[in-house]
């Protein structure tokens, strides 16, 4: 269902009435330049956006900054967070429009989904539970220990975030290559344009 959504993104939406008139997937897949820029921008923006994070969690780890309260730091730097954020969504929504169906079927891209709803998560815990009572350790050179733990799994996870993201380049699980059988699984490769291949070569 997922899929047919994506296919029909890709190949109807914007497609003109000629057969061979590029859908806006195509136009924004085959745009060199703005290509180019839509993809610093968003690395630009995920920059930002994680730096401004880590500087609160290091401050929660009681790492950097420990004669700054944690609340001034925060209410410092949101801005630049939020900023970041949007532009961070903006353009990953574009980039993930461009090549919805390679995306679909990468299992780095996968796990950098699992992570970033791990990220949000943590984030919603952090500000509706562990913050509640935010007055009684905001001073502290080293918060309490729920206050370390979310800041730990926030840096864990936007660095895998980061990780797997950056391997999206890379071909090595791309479907319609030889792959053991979880990848091919994972990715559904089995539906992909190109096909699922075992490691012995046989086609699934």
């Amino acid at each position: 269902m997922i899929r047919d959504f994506l296919v029909w993104m890709a190949t109807e939406v914007g497609k003109g009435p000629g057969e061979y008139d590029p859908s806006w997937t195509d136009l924004l897949a085959s745009s060199l330049n703005f290509w180019g820029l839509l993809e610093a921008t968003h690395v630009l923006s995920l920059m930002l956006f994680a730096g401004t994070i880590f500087i609160v969690d290091l401050r929660l780890l009681g790492v950097s900054f420990k004669r700054t309260s944690v609340s001034v730091i925060s209410d410092r730097i949101l801005p630049l967070t939020i900023f970041g954020l949007v532009l961070m969504i903006a353009t990953g929504v574009a980039l993930f429009y461009a090549k919805p169906l390679l995306y679909y079927h990468n299992i780095w891209f996968r796990l950098k989904l699992v992570f970033l709803v791990v990220a949000a998560i943590n984030i919603l815990i952090f500000h509706f539970r562990v913050q509640r009572n935010i007055t009684e350790w905001d001073t502290l050179e080293r918060p309490p220990a729920k206050a370390r733990l979310s800041a730990m799994i926030s840096i864990l996870s936007w660095i895998l975030i980061i990780t797997f993201g950056r391997f999206i380049a890379y071909d090595w699980y791309n479907c319609g290559k030889a792959l053991p059988d979880w990848a091919n699984a994972v990715q559904e490769c089995q539906s992909s344009e190109t096909g699922a291949v075992n490691l012995k070569g046989v086609a699934l």
